[in-house]
């Protein structure tokens, strides 16, 4: 953990989130400025700022973020389809520097975002 990470905080219960999802290396919770419908943010325990230091050690964290993020969207009925995204770097959008997946469904999405 990061004592001033905001994601670290989350996840110690230092601060409050709505919490959707959680086991011993992942959690999620409602994004607090929602792009979408549905917009859920899956993390890490384990504080890393983004993929520029993942490393194979993250390969099953990385691929679980992936898994969870399906679970919650069948969870979710999330028929029409969804999108995963993670923003890697101020330059693309990343405002928290603590690795995260950004769940976002229940709305038409275009391409190319953003």
């Amino acid at each position: 953990m990061s004592a001033d990470c905001l994601f670290c905080k989350i996840a110690a219960k230092k601060i409050p989130a709505k919490i959707v999802y959680e086991d011993p290396g992942l959690f999620a919770f409602e994004d607090i400025s929602p792009q979408a419908p549905t917009h859920i943010l899956i993390c890490p325990r384990k504080h890393f700022e983004s993929l520029n230091e993942a490393t194979t050690d993250h390969q099953a964290v990385l691929g679980k973020l992936q898994l969870v993020a399906a679970q919650l969207a069948r969870e979710r009925n999330l028929v029409e389809g969804y999108r995963t995204v993670i923003n890697n770097g101020g330059g693309a959008g990343q405002s928290v520097f603590h690795l995260h997946l950004h769940l976002l469904g229940g709305r038409h999405f275009r391409w190319p975002p953003g």
